[in-house]
């Protein structure tokens, strides 16, 4: 298993970040049941620092996306919250969605990470310039990784990714700070780092 290493030279040609949903900022696990009307009813389990994470990454200036390989209501519902943008590949077709947002935003793959997990994924996976594993990845899609998180997915795994992308880059400490510092008054006013 390759270790999740990213290199400054990595870290700064990426622009633009694809997450998967199912497996990577969550379990996997689907809570499935219907209301007494009968609505179907699915919910999912987030971790919270994922989020964190992902803010990080849009502070840092790059472009993330949430692609699911399913329509999901609670996947909406996370993207919205995180206010990212979420695309659904219905039946895992996700190759088109992301060669559309790589035109939309002038990138490549060699600009393109994906964080991923499962056979879906692999043909965008084959193709990015930093791809990474979360660690319960499937076998086909750890071999070809160019690092795998020691986090599994749904347990922040994107945490874990968005901090070594932006410590590669040398973003990090400054993001930490202007984040705390909105947050404590006290700091602004007296300018303390």
């Amino acid at each position: 298993m390759r270790e999740l290493r990213i290199t400054p030279d990595v870290a700064r040609s990426v622009r633009l970040v694809v997450l998967d949903v199912d497996g990577v900022l969550t379990d996997g696990g689907l809570y499935m049941g219907a209301t007494e009307a009968g609505t179907a009813i699915e919910l999912k389990r987030f971790e919270i620092t994922d989020g964190l994470g992902i803010k990080m990454l849009d502070r840092a200036g790059l472009h993330v996306v949430l692609v699911s390989g399913r329509s999901s209501a609670a996947n909406r519902v996370r993207a919205a919250e995180l206010d990212v943008p979420f695309h659904e590949g219905p039946g895992g077709f996700k190759l088109e969605i992301v060669e559309e947002l790589q035109s939309i935003h002038e990138v490549d793959w060699q600009e393109t990470a994906c964080v991923c997990d499962d056979l879906a994924d692999l043909p965008i996976f084959r193709r990015a310039g930093l791809a990474v594993a979360v660690a319960n990845a499937v076998p086909e899609v750890k071999a070809i990784a160019h690092g795998v998180t020691r986090r599994r997915g749904g347990h922040g795994a994107v945490r874990e990714f968005a901090e070594a992308l932006l410590h590669a880059r040398g973003e990090w400490a400054a993001l930490v700070d202007a984040y705390v510092n909105e947050r404590d008054p006290a700091r602004q006013v007296q300018g303390v780092r």
